[in-house]
Protein backbone atom coordinates (compact mmCIF):
# COMPACT_ATOMS: atom_id res chain seq x y z
CA UNK A 1 0.00 0.00 0.00
CA UNK A 2 1.23 3.50 -0.78
CA UNK A 3 0.62 6.26 1.74
CA UNK A 4 0.96 9.96 0.85
CA UNK A 5 1.76 12.72 3.34
CA UNK A 6 1.92 16.47 2.58
CA UNK A 7 5.40 17.64 3.57
CA UNK A 8 7.58 20.72 3.82
CA UNK A 9 10.66 19.30 2.08
CA UNK A 10 12.60 16.28 0.92
CA UNK A 11 13.95 14.61 4.08
CA UNK A 12 11.81 11.50 3.67
CA UNK A 13 10.67 9.91 6.93
CA UNK A 14 12.26 12.72 8.95
CA UNK A 15 10.44 15.52 7.12
CA UNK A 16 7.86 17.66 8.91
CA UNK A 17 4.25 17.34 7.84
CA UNK A 18 2.92 20.41 6.05
CA UNK A 19 -0.21 21.97 7.49
CA UNK A 20 -1.98 23.07 4.30
CA UNK A 21 -2.54 19.99 2.14
CA UNK A 22 -2.76 21.78 -1.21
CA UNK A 23 0.02 24.31 -0.70
CA UNK A 24 2.88 22.17 0.59
CA UNK A 25 6.02 22.06 -1.55
CA UNK A 26 6.23 18.24 -1.53
CA UNK A 27 4.38 15.01 -0.91
CA UNK A 28 6.18 12.08 0.65
CA UNK A 29 4.99 8.70 -0.60
CA UNK A 30 5.73 5.62 1.52
CA UNK A 31 5.21 2.15 0.08
CA UNK A 32 4.47 -0.04 3.10
CA UNK A 33 5.08 -3.23 1.09
CA UNK A 34 8.62 -2.33 -0.03
CA UNK A 35 9.53 0.38 2.55
CA UNK A 36 10.44 2.62 -0.40
CA UNK A 37 10.15 6.35 0.32
CA UNK A 38 9.70 8.79 -2.57
CA UNK A 39 9.36 12.56 -2.40
CA UNK A 40 7.48 14.27 -5.21
CA UNK A 41 7.07 17.96 -5.88
CA UNK A 42 3.68 19.60 -5.57
CA UNK A 43 3.23 20.75 -9.15
CA UNK A 44 -0.46 21.60 -8.74
CA UNK A 45 -2.11 24.84 -9.70
CA UNK A 46 -1.76 25.87 -6.04
CA UNK A 47 1.99 26.08 -6.71
CA UNK A 48 1.69 27.68 -10.15
CA UNK A 49 1.52 24.40 -12.06
CA UNK A 50 -1.41 22.46 -13.45
CA UNK A 51 -3.86 20.01 -11.99
CA UNK A 52 -5.06 19.53 -8.45
CA UNK A 53 -3.24 17.90 -5.52
CA UNK A 54 -5.52 14.82 -5.45
CA UNK A 55 -4.60 14.17 -9.10
CA UNK A 56 -0.90 14.22 -8.17
CA UNK A 57 -1.51 11.81 -5.30
CA UNK A 58 -3.45 9.33 -7.44
CA UNK A 59 -0.79 9.45 -10.18
CA UNK A 60 1.78 8.53 -7.52
CA UNK A 61 -0.26 5.40 -6.80
CA UNK A 62 -1.22 6.28 -3.23
CA UNK A 63 -4.41 4.85 -1.79
CA UNK A 64 -4.13 6.52 1.63
CA UNK A 65 -3.48 10.16 2.59
CA UNK A 66 -2.38 11.26 6.07
CA UNK A 67 -3.04 14.94 6.77
CA UNK A 68 -3.20 17.26 9.73
CA UNK A 69 -6.39 18.81 8.35
CA UNK A 70 -7.98 19.68 5.01
CA UNK A 71 -10.90 21.48 3.51
CA UNK A 72 -14.14 19.81 2.55
CA UNK A 73 -13.35 19.92 -1.18
CA UNK A 74 -9.96 18.26 -0.68
CA UNK A 75 -11.48 15.43 1.35
CA UNK A 76 -14.27 14.96 -1.20
CA UNK A 77 -11.84 14.96 -4.13
CA UNK A 78 -9.46 12.51 -2.47
CA UNK A 79 -12.38 10.21 -1.68
CA UNK A 80 -13.65 10.56 -5.27
CA UNK A 81 -10.29 9.18 -6.46
CA UNK A 82 -10.58 6.27 -4.02
CA UNK A 83 -8.01 7.66 -1.59
CA UNK A 84 -8.76 7.02 2.09
CA UNK A 85 -8.03 10.12 4.21
CA UNK A 86 -6.90 10.21 7.83
CA UNK A 87 -6.66 13.43 9.84
CA UNK A 88 -4.65 14.37 12.91
CA UNK A 89 -1.19 13.73 11.46
CA UNK A 90 1.50 15.84 13.07
CA UNK A 91 5.24 15.97 13.53
CA UNK A 92 7.28 13.97 11.05
CA UNK A 93 6.30 11.47 8.38
CA UNK A 94 7.67 8.71 10.60
CA UNK A 95 5.46 9.85 13.50
CA UNK A 96 2.37 10.01 11.28
CA UNK A 97 2.97 6.46 10.06
CA UNK A 98 3.39 5.25 13.63
CA UNK A 99 0.20 7.07 14.66
CA UNK A 100 -1.70 5.44 11.78
CA UNK A 101 -0.47 2.01 12.87
CA UNK A 102 -1.48 2.71 16.50
CA UNK A 103 -4.96 3.87 15.45
CA UNK A 104 -4.39 7.44 16.64
CA UNK A 105 -5.38 9.07 13.34
CA UNK A 106 -9.05 9.53 12.52
CA UNK A 107 -10.66 8.39 9.30
CA UNK A 108 -11.85 11.64 7.69
CA UNK A 109 -15.12 12.66 6.16
CA UNK A 110 -16.45 16.07 5.18
CA UNK A 111 -17.52 16.78 8.76
CA UNK A 112 -13.82 16.82 9.65
CA UNK A 113 -13.00 19.59 7.18
CA UNK A 114 -11.27 22.77 8.37
CA UNK A 115 -13.95 25.29 9.33
CA UNK A 116 -12.46 27.93 7.07
CA UNK A 117 -12.98 25.58 4.13
CA UNK A 118 -16.62 24.59 4.75
CA UNK A 119 -19.11 25.74 2.14
CA UNK A 120 -22.00 27.59 3.64
CA UNK A 121 -25.52 27.19 2.34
Amino acid sequence: MKIAIPTNGDRGLDEEIGFHFGRVPTYTIVDTDTNEVTVIDNTSEHQGGTGLPPEIIVKAGASVMLISAAGMMAIQMLNKYGIKVYTGAQGTVRQALEDLEKGVLKSADIDDACEGHHQYE
